[in-house]
Parts: structure tokens; C-alpha cells; sequence
């Protein structure tokens, strides 16, 4: 009898032995390899005071996690099934646990890019962003006195005008968010970006320009970005427009005729139009228009600040988006002629 349980202690020995290697090794295999056997990443949103079981559950849920009970385990053994952050995160299948376990820690959310858009307005800009997927739309262009008080900016709106006070206000350059951020979140750095880009540019000018302020300097920038979408002529267009305020001459810009229009611009600009006095017809006004007719690029912004020595005080359109300029009426004439009323 003695020698029967001296053997089934020795079996169960061994067998507690092997039971101790077989869970050392799952734990090193656990632990060195990759959390899921998923070959593409995938994102994940960890919501506001979810648990180390609730996230493990997520990621088991989304594939991105095999062994879902041992994670919270690692995570509670080592004290950090407190530290992780909530948000959009993109998990990659071939992190190791320590590896995901950074990653959660560290935080860093899916970031989505939108590139304001050079030439629109403010309303279109405003359009672009809160049509953005996971964005909260907070500003609403029904209350027009909370945009302007949001922004800081005077309130020179009007019926035909609601958003002139806001034209130009916001640098077209691309910009990441995050899940949840707002539409007033991203308008708010454009509008940093815009004055930083600006003052900059003003401290920078070229000398014996006609700009009292540097906001004069913003609105003939939005002139010359709606004037060509060619990068070479801004700094030639820029420098007509200067030549003929310096000449006391009326721009004559078309782009402030359709701004000066509003919302019944119907896409021709017809003779009656050119004729009619807004507050932003060109044709009909001496100088600069009261506000910048749309956002003006960073380009625009430096073409006028360092405008081209041209003689020329002429531009027509040759149809293929680029101009040709003339430093005479009657050269001009010939240039309308040709690329305009011969076609």
C-alpha cells in the first residue's frame, strides 16, 4: 500500500510540476507574442470610465485582443488598469501586450486631416468643417452675434452681408482633429494661423506699400486669391492692383462685383451688375472693399506684402487660367478682343 502512494505522489508531483511549466510557458507567450492574429489595424474607442475588463472586452470584441482575461489580469498586476485614456486609438495586431499597453496609456487618438479650402468664403468654410464625420457642431450661422462674439471680431455684418466681418479670418491650410473635437475648436487655431501668418507677414513688407493696417493688406489678399488660382501671378496681380490704387484707379475686379451681389449671384455677371453700387463693387468704389471677400492663402498673403515691380495696370483672362497683362488701355483692349469677344 505505502509504495502505491509514494507513486500517485510522485505522479502528481510531476504533474504539478508540468502544470507549472505549461503555465509559465502560456504566460511567456502571452507576453512576447502579438495580441492578435488580424493582419490589419483597426480603431477602437475607449469611452470616458470604462474598465480594464470593458477594454479588454472591446478589443477582444474588435479581434485585436486573443487572450482578453490575461490582459486584465497583466493590467491589474502591474497597477495600470487605471492609467488608460479614452478616445479613438488605433491598435496595431502585431503589438505585443506591453506594446498595447503603452499605447492605451500614452493616449494618442486617431487624428483626421481637413484642408480649408483657399477662395471660400466664410459660409462654405463653415460648411466644409461641420460637415466633417465626428465632429460637434457648436456654431450655428443663425446666431450671427455669437460667431462674431466667438471669434472676437466686430460685427459689420448685414442682410446682404451676415458674415463680412468673418470673411479672411482663417488661414486654408490642413488641420487634424479628434473624434469629438469641435467645429469651433478647428476655426479657432485657423484663426490663430491667420493672425500669426499675418502680422509676420506685415513686419516682413516690402516698403512703400499703400496698406495703412494689416488688415487692408488681408483684403487685397483675398482679391488676388479669387483673381487666379495660378501660383506664378499672384505677385504680378498683386503688383497691378497696387499700380492702380497708387494711380488713384478703380480695381475693377470681378470677384468683388459677385461678392458685392450676395446670395442672388446667379453664376453671370452681367452688364447691369457692373454698373450697380454695392459696398464691394470695384467697378463702382475707389479703393479696397470694406472686408476680404474670401480666405486668402498664405501665398496671397505674401504677394501682396512683396508684390512684383510691373508696369502693367491691365489683366484679362486667356480662358486657360492664366492672364495676360497690359500696361495700356488700348493694349488691353486688344488683349480683351482677343482672348475674350473672339471666341
Amino acid at each position: 500500500m505505502k509504495r502505491i502512494f509514494l507513486k500517485l505522489f510522485k505522479w502528481m508531483g510531476a504533474l504539478g510540476v508540468l502544470a507549472v511549466l505549461i503555465l509559465v510557458y502560456q504566460v511567456r507567450q502571452f507576453l512576447i507574442e502579438p495580441i492578435s492574429t488580424q493582419t490589419q489595424p483597426a480603431v477602437v474607442e475607449i469611452q470616458p470610465g470604462a474598465s480594464a475588463a470593458s477594454v479588454a472586452s472591446l478589443l477582444h470584441q474588435a479581434g485585436l485582443l486573443n487572450s482578453p482575461k490575461w490582459y486584465v489580469w497583466y493590467l491589474r498586476y502591474f497597477d495600470q488598469h487605471g492609467l488608460i485614456k479614452t478616445g479613438e486609438m488605433m491598435i496595431e495586431p502585431s503589438w505585443t501586450v506591453q506594446e498595447l499597453t503603452e499605447a492605451l496609456i500614452k493616449g494618442e487618438t486617431v487624428k483626421y486631416p481637413v484642408t480649408l479650402i483657399a477662395g471660400h468664403t466664410f459660409k462654405e468654410t463653415l460648411q466644409q468643417v461641420q460637415a466633417l464625420p465626428k465632429i460637434d457642431n457648436q456654431l450655428s450661422t443663425e446666431r450671427l452675434s455669437e460667431l462674431y462674439e466667438v471669434f472676437a471680431l466686430s460685427d459689420v455684418s448685414s442682410s446682404v452681408y451676415p458674415f463680412a466681418g468673418l470673411e479672411g479670418q482663417f488661414l486654408p491650410e490642413t488641420y487634424f482633429y479628434q473624434a469629438g473635437d469641435s467645429d469651433k475648436d478647428i476655426l479657432l487655431r485657423a484663426q490663430t494661423d491667420l493672425q500669426a501668418v499675418l502680422q509676420q507677414a506685415w513686419q516682413n513688407r516690402q516698403q512703400g506699400l499703400p496698406f495703412k493696417t494689416p488688415y487692408e493688406a488681408l483684403i487685397m489678399a483675398s482679391l488676388v486669391e479669387k483673381e487666379t488660382a495660378v501660383a506664378q501671378e499672384r505677385t504680378l496681380i498683386a503688383g497691378v492692383f497696387i499700380n492702380r490704387l497708387n494711380k488713384r484707379m478703380r480695381l475693377q475686379t470681378d470677384p468683388t462685383v459677385i461678392y458685392g451681389i450676395g446670395p442672388s449671384y446667379d453664376g453671370n455677371i452681367r452688364k447691369r451688375d457692373l454698373l450697380t453700387t454695392t459696398p464691394y463693387n470695384t467697378y463702382r468704389i475707389n479703393g479696397l472693399p470694406p472686408t476680404p471677400i474670401a480666405l486668402p492663402s498664405r501665398e496671397a498673403i505674401e504677394a501682396v506684402m512683396h508684390p512684383d515691380q510691373t508696369k502693367a495696370l491691365y489683366f484679362v483672362s486667356k480662358g486657360n487660367g492664366e492672364h495676360y497683362f497690359s500696361e495700356t488701355l488700348n493694349e488691353h483692349n486688344r488683349a480683351v478682343r482677343k482672348y475674350q469677344l473672339l471666341k
